[in-house]
């Protein structure tokens, strides 16, 4: 496990809904071609899963898809809920 270093210029933080100052760092490397997810806790990172910039694209679209779904699903409650 490495400690925390700065994000680069270029990249995200998502906090993870479970607290315990857990999170997901995306940053992009575009000298390398690379986009690296790393998963992180007390600024401790846990571990890292490298994409090279040709794969983004379909893990977009496998996120874009779930999300797509779950919103069809969450509106149909809202929808069912004021019949």
């Amino acid at each position: 496990m490495t400690a925390a270093r700065p994000l680069p210029v270029s990249g995200s933080i998502h906090l993870d809904a479970r607290g315990g100052d857990r999170a997901l760092r995306v940053s992009w490397h575009h000298e390398s071609g690379l986009v690296v997810l790393s998963l992180w806790r007390d600024n401790v990172c846990s571990g890292s899963f490298r994409l090279t910039v040709d794969e983004v694209p379909a893990l977009i679209d496998a996120l874009r898809t779930g999300l797509d779904e779950e919103y069809d699903i969450a509106l149909g409650r809202r929808l069912g809920s004021t019949g």
